[in-house]
């Protein structure tokens, strides 16, 4: 397993460098020009050294070159200074927003706690929720309990947040005015009654998102279940005489969740991308409404990072799902 994963890890290298290489050039060829939003009084010999500034007028693949060196050399050791004080990166340049003239990384930052205390909940309840459901509606096929389960995890999946997200704004924050339609970005956690207030606006973004994850997942898991209750070790099993609890629990949902964490661990890099359909709904300040603005200001070094971003983790979360099949059915061998 170590060496399937210090493989997969090395052949990760080539991969993403491919991605990113791709990525630059489509966003090179992308329409718009960052000298677009410079007011008109502004002469055009000084929009082209403002462009010159921008580093545009170089070659494409000394832009190409000047981006690598700054995300994989420059950001990390940034890191390192914030972590441990030190001056790795005084005076080097790092990848600068076209739109706030400040470091890409240092705003990708400041928006991640939003999208986490957003989305990053919404996900952890949907799993939660989504896995009992699941096991149990297999368990009990065609009962009222599955019937009902069905309808609910197909009508969330049919909604599309915009539509759901709206809607709980008209019935629990207009109407019974129990929460707030508005995320407050401002407001910082410092004790149990800030907490309070944190739960009370994240409420209805993470309902809304949660209704979609559970559905999702419990489906996975209830068609997974079902696969697996037919089986020849299950009926083995009952005939030995194991427990009803024991055989359900123990043998068949370990056998259930390998493609479960497939969509579980694929699922995770849109934690990080952000909800960006619900995060414009409800106003949070995070990572998809960022990458929104990111794209209508055509600021291209912070699309581009944004969206590479993205490919690391799903890189990332493919060889977590590999190395968890390993541990779910250890007939799985990869060295």
């Amino acid at each position: 397993m170590l060496t399937f994963t210090l493989r997969r890890l090395i052949l990760a290298i080539p991969t993403l460098l491919f991605i990113s290489l791709v990525i630059f050039l489509l966003l090179q060829l992308a329409p718009g020009d960052p000298m677009a939003q410079v007011p008109l009084t502004v002469p055009p010999e000084v929009k082209e050294k403002m462009r010159e500034a921008l580093g545009l007028g170089q070659p494409v693949y000394v832009q190409y070159w000047k981006w690598i060196v700054q995300f994989f050399w420059i950001e990390p050791q940034v890191l390192i200074d914030n972590m441990f004080g030190t001056n790795l990166t005084e005076g080097k340049l790092r990848v600068i927003s076209w739109q706030t003239r400040s470091p890409v990384m240092d705003i990708v930052y400041q928006r991640l706690p939003q999208t986490l205390w957003v989305v990053g909940v919404a996900y952890l309840v949907g799993i939660l929720i989504a896995l009992p459901i699941g096991i149990y509606s297999a368990y009990k096929q065609y009962s009222v309990f599955d019937n009902a389960g069905t309808f609910i995890t197909m009508v969330g999946f049919s909604v599309p947040p915009f539509f759901s997200g709206v809607l709980v704004i008209v019935i629990f924050a207009v109407n019974l005015g129990w929460f707030p339609s508005i995320y407050d970005t401002t407001h910082k956690v410092s004790d149990w009654a800030s907490f309070k207030v944190q739960l009370n606006q994240m409420f209805l973004p993470v309902m809304v998102l949660a209704l979609q994850i559970t559905s999702q997942i419990s489906r996975f898991m209830r068609a997974s279940m079902l696969d697996n209750l037919n089986q020849d070790y299950v009926r083995t099993a009952r005939a030995k005489g194991l427990g009803e609890w024991h055989v359900v629990m123990v043998h068949v949902l370990r056998n259930s969740m390998i493609p479960v964490v497939t969509v579980i661990a694929l699922g995770i890099p849109s934690i990080f991308g952000g909800a960006i359909i619900t995060e414009q709904v409800f106003k949070v300040n995070g990572i998809g409404q960022l990458l929104i603005t990111s794209i209508q200001a055509n600021d291209l070094p912070m699309v581009q990072t944004l969206t590479f971003i993205f490919a690391v983790l799903i890189v990332l979360f493919n060889l977590v799902a590999d190395v968890l099949y390993g541990i779910l059915d250890p007939r799985i061998r990869y060295d």
